[in-house]
């Protein structure tokens, strides 16, 4: 039986490693050798629980979505990550890294942001923790996010915009690198997905994988069994997802859908969808699939979505979809804001623009009657509102 979790050497397959800068080996080597031990101490997982309780809000709802059931004839349950502190999943890895910056001396932390939630999580934990906090965001996410820029300044971070490329998450991720280069010694980079050199892929999927753990715990209770049939859950860099799917890695009963962004269209030029068009390469630290040209520049991605439009994805994603573990589906910006819609007319919940992409799923593909899914509703869509509204007026 295939092993869909990280070797010792720190792949999934073929895909992971740590191609890491000179400047920053000490860095990443120091982490990878401390992480499984801190996180496995019981002081540790103490502290992280009882703060997932009682300032987060955990454990999240599994909520059975009856009038989106009954419109495509299977049983959905909905797992309510939108309802934790801050709005989203993003808020379980930052507490998580902060307790573990904490531990290895850092007093500085820095993170990269694209829709935004992830920075303002790091913001809040930074406040909490009365630690420096520094966040790079892609000029393009600090317009069409004002929302979590003015949160994440109230809480006391400083939101860097940056410049470069299409000025989006990718390149967001290279300032936060950069800065990481320069301070090596006092900062920690709480990377907000499963991408990055090896160990972040799998320590971010572990700290998320109490999403999985509530699940099964969930499902035992309202339906006397601990596993779906289908997990269903957007994927960019992967968080989410990784955290939906954790502990049914190897469970063959449990089928995995995964939704990417395709933006204006797979063929269109404007796309995320890096599992369908993506080929082999190394991007922020990690050898997995990108979006790149022939020559290896990687190219920009598009997504309506902006924690969705990253030219890569989380190496144990890419593994997964190779070995036929996970079904990838594209689902475009108009899907994606149908799809939102329906949600929020049929149960009253007006879902973040990357939890739309996961809800896409079911215009894409039939489902039996007796299926059970569980879908990560992994955000709110509070901070996406101006792009709701704007959408419906021209429509």
């Amino acid at each position: 039986m295939n092993n869909y979790y990280v070797n010792d050497e720190g792949y999934y397959g073929e895909f992971g490693g740590a191609y890491i800068p000179e400047i920053l080996y000490s860095n990443v080597e120091s982490l990878r050798k401390a992480y499984k031990g801190i996180l496995n101490d019981p002081e540790f997982q103490q502290e992280f629980h009882t703060l997932l309780t009682d300032y987060v809000g955990r454990p999240t709802p599994l909520y059975l979505a009856k009038r989106l059931s009954e419109k495509y004839g299977c049983r959905i349950y909905l797992k309510r990550e939108d309802l934790n502190h801050t709005g989203a999943h993003k808020i379980n890895n930052t507490i998580g890294q902060i307790l573990l910056a904490r531990r290895m001396g850092k007093t500085r932390i820095i993170a990269e942001t694209g829709a935004g939630q992830h920075g303002v999580a790091t913001a809040t934990v930074c406040a909490l923790m009365n630690m420096e906090c520094v966040v790079y965001m892609g000029k393009t996410d600090v317009e069409r996010q004002k929302l979590n820029v003015q949160k994440m300044e109230m809480l006391g971070a400083t939101v860097t915009p940056v410049t470069s490329g299409n000025m989006t998450l990718k390149d967001a991720t290279n300032e936060a690198i950069r800065d990481w280069c320069c301070n090596p010694a006092n900062t920690h980079y709480i990377i907000g997905s499963t991408v990055g050199p090896h160990p972040y892929p799998d320590m971010v999927a572990r700290l998320q994988s109490v999403i999985s753990k509530e699940i099964k715990k969930q499902l035992q209770e309202k339906e006397g069994r601990d596993y779906p049939d289908y997990l269903v859950a957007c994927v960019g860099g992967g968080s989410n997802a990784g955290g939906t799917i954790y502990e049914y890695l190897n469970d063959l009963r449990v089928k995995i859908v995964l939704a990417e962004a395709a933006g204006k269209g797979i063929d269109s030029g404007l796309s995320a969808a890096t599992i369908q068009l993506g080929t082999v390469g190394i991007i922020h630290g990690s050898k997995t699939l990108l979006m790149q040209t022939e020559d290896g520049q990687i190219e920009e991605p598009y997504s309506i979505s902006a924690g969705l439009d990253y030219p890569g994805i989380g190496p144990m994603h890419a593994n997964m979809a190779k070995q036929g573990r996970s079904e990838v589906l594209a689902v475009d910006d108009d899907e994606a804001l149908a799809a939102a819609m329906e949600l929020t007319r049929l149960e009253g919940i007006i879902p973040a623009l990357e939890s739309a992409h996961a809800l896409g799923i079911f215009g894409k593909k039939q489902f039996k009657p007796d299926d059970l899914i569980v879908l990560c509703l992994s955000g709110r869509g509070d901070k996406d509102m101006e792009t709701y509204v704007k959408l419906r007026i021209e429509n």
